[in-house]
């Protein structure tokens, strides 16, 4: 690679520019005008060499838009609408140019096909390639969902089927690899969980069903009962679709009496549980305590 100004150079002339964004890639800061009544939504991702992806098995473009896809399932969750991103991107000794296109290219891809401006970012060496992402959403002032809605008796969902992305990471196969390498994420069905059938809490599905459900009922201060009849993805264990992280789904709840609706925008839902009262994290599936056993960062083998 020539130089940083080369690159940043290169980046802005894919990247393009945004209407709302005043000022995007090359100065000091982006500007952007936000649209009165609307409530801004942030996020912020990182994707880590040997953490999130390997460079034997995860090409540039699939690490490229799976650094946005993570950014833009959290503004799914909350019912937002995408605006524009902030990619900071540390390359390792081992890339080179093709790299560093292939890696835009993948991201600006997905930029293009959820309207996310590309505003800028920071760019630096380091021993192994680390992606930070921030997404920045918006969603109509007062109206963004949120973890801590959930209320004894609201039904519990999820969107798709679970456990491909755990399948994938192990099979390096088929239509689970790609559920792995490139997400989907829920921007139609989140919002119009938020707009038209009034979803009382939801998060992204991005550490596992088990782990995830619990941080959604400690926020929630609820318990939670499950069927035990989950919508497993074709091939995946009952164990994968509970504890396997990644599938980027949306979790949600809808009021006590309510339905959802079969699908939305071609992705289907399914009714998995049930909200209870109860000590705050609690999770019963068929009779037995289940056991927050998803990804957590920290957590000690």
């Amino acid at each position: 690679m020539k130089s940083e100004l080369a690159l940043v150079e290169r980046i802005r002339r894919s990247a393009g520019r945004s209407r709302q964004l005043s000022l995007g890639i090359g100065d000091d800061c982006a500007i952007y005008t936000p649209v009165a009544g609307e409530e801004l939504l942030f996020t912020t991702d990182l994707l880590i060499e040997d953490v999130h992806f390997q460079r034997e098995t995860h090409v540039a473009a699939d690490v490229g838009y799976k650094t946005l896809a993570r950014g833009l399932s959290d503004i799914a969750a909350m019912g937002g609408a995408p605006k524009f991103c902030l990619v900071s991107l540390a390359l390792a000794e081992w890339t080179d140019e093709r790299w560093v296109d292939g890696f835009y290219k993948g991201l600006l891809e997905l930029a293009r096909g959820t309207k996310t401006a590309l505003a800028g970012g920071d760019l630096a060496r380091a021993g192994k390639v680390m992606a930070d992402v921030v997404v920045c959403g918006s969603a109509p002032a007062g109206t963004a969902l949120r973890r801590s809605g959930a209320k004894p008796g609201d039904g519990i969902y999820v969107s798709g089927a679970l456990g491909g992305s755990a399948l994938g990471l192990e099979s390096r196969k088929g239509k689970a690899w790609k559920k792995h390498l490139r997400p989907e994420p829920r921007l139609k069905v989140g919002a119009a969980l938020r707009a038209r059938w009034g979803a009382t809490s939801c998060m992204d599905l991005s550490d596992g069903l088990s782990i995830d459900l619990h941080r959604l009922c400690v926020e929630s201060r609820v318990s939670a009962e499950l069927d035990g009849d989950l919508p497993v993805f074709p091939g995946a264990t009952v164990a994968q679709a509970l504890h396997g992280g990644e599938d980027y789904e949306l979790l949600f709840t809808l009021p006590a009496g309510g339905k959802a609706p079969g699908s939305i925008a071609g992705v289907p839902l399914t009714r998995i549980g049930r909200v209870r009262r109860g000590h705050a994290g609690r999770i019963r599936i068929e009779g037995f305590e289940l056991q927050p056993l998803g990804y957590d960062h920290f957590r000690k083998p």
